[in-house]
């Protein structure tokens, strides 16, 4: 099994690093990327090998201490899976995994990403407990941080009727509570893809089941500023964000993004403004003793890491 080692530059942020709040969390959205050589490995490894056994690395980088686990995304991971991931950080470190669309899309959906059909385990209490719940607290354990239930664009027979879908929702997170209720420290957040759902009404939900509203940088949702009222109307809480994709890019431009940024070791489409909010959310929230989750993607900027170093520079000055 070949090791892979930190990059030694990366030592150079450790005063950076140690200047942030206590309650704050940055990493990544995946992490097996070969143009980070430099930054957060020390040498030339191919994607399989940093997928498999990167974290190592990674977490050792003073910025990094959490990560969030896109690939459970796509398919249900299993208790060894995560268990594995588990056993390349040490005890200080937290997870942020995402829910598997086969629980959170109400579409089933085939290679393209074109809806084929409805989905008969949308939102299913069952299935998010057996498929996401309980798999993550027992490979994670005490490492897991953060479950983000992110529902994928709804069709409009769903958000024309938003009283049933939040009521479908709320006995999901009612049961996610349920089982976390011996692990009051993870966070549950729920992130959206239709504009539409902001409002009371799915405050009112997240309130009630003590869920939070993730934040979802992208060009599918409105700019961050626009979301922030959804966290005021659920304060006092925690801070989750996701900055995926640049808004330059649209609302389905992650193909381009990947073509420009690629490959992902410089920051080829800067956006202040949405840095210097998120500086100051963060600085706000974690100010009031809060805790705050913020994964950044190579899409949102070019190179994940580097977006980290200038996010800490603001937080801290």
């Amino acid at each position: 099994m070949a090791k892979v080692r930190p990059a030694p530059a990366a030592e150079a942020w450790r005063e950076l690093a140690q200047r942030l709040p206590a309650q704050l969390r940055f990493g990544v959205s995946t992490w097996s990327y070969p143009g980070w050589e430099g930054l957060v490995w020390d040498g030339g490894y191919d994607s399989s090998t940093l997928s498999k056994n990167g974290l190592e690395a990674y977490h050792r980088h003073p910025l990094l201490r959490t990560v969030c686990v896109d690939r459970s995304f796509w398919r249900p991971l299993t208790v060894s899976q995560y268990a594995a991931y588990a056993g390349q950080v040490d005890s200080d470190f937290r997870f942020v995994v995402k829910c598997p669309a086969s629980i959170t899309d109400a579409q089933v959906r085939g290679d393209e990403g074109k809806a084929r059909e409805p989905n008969p385990g949308f939102l299913d209490p069952q299935l998010a407990i057996e498929h996401f719940v309980q798999p993550t607290l027992e490979g994670l354990g005490a490492k897991l941080g953060v479950l983000v239930f992110q529902l994928s664009p709804l069709p409009w027979g769903l958000l024309s009727h938003p009283a049933s879908l939040l009521d479908r929702l709320g006995h999901m997170l009612a049961a996610v509570r349920h089982a976390l209720s011996a692990h009051a420290s993870v966070i549950v957040a729920v992130e959206v893809r239709d504009p539409e759902l902001l409002g009371q009404a799915l405050v009112d939900t997240l309130k009630a089941h003590g869920a939070t509203f993730c934040l979802g940088l992208h060009g599918k949702m409105p700019p961050i500023e626009t979301q922030l009222p959804m966290l005021r109307a659920l304060w006092p809480g925690p801070l989750v964000c996701r900055w995926n994709l640049n808004r330059i890019f649209g609302a389905y431009g992650y193909a381009d993004a990947q073509r420009k940024h690629d490959p992902f070791n410089a920051i080829l489409s800067e956006d202040p403004h949405t840095r210097a909010v998120l500086a100051r959310t963060v600085r706000g929230i974690t100010g009031a003793g809060q805790p705050a989750y913020v994964t950044v993607s190579n899409d949102a900027e070019g190179c994940a890491p580097l977006s980290i170093q200038k996010l800490a520079q603001a937080i801290a000055e």
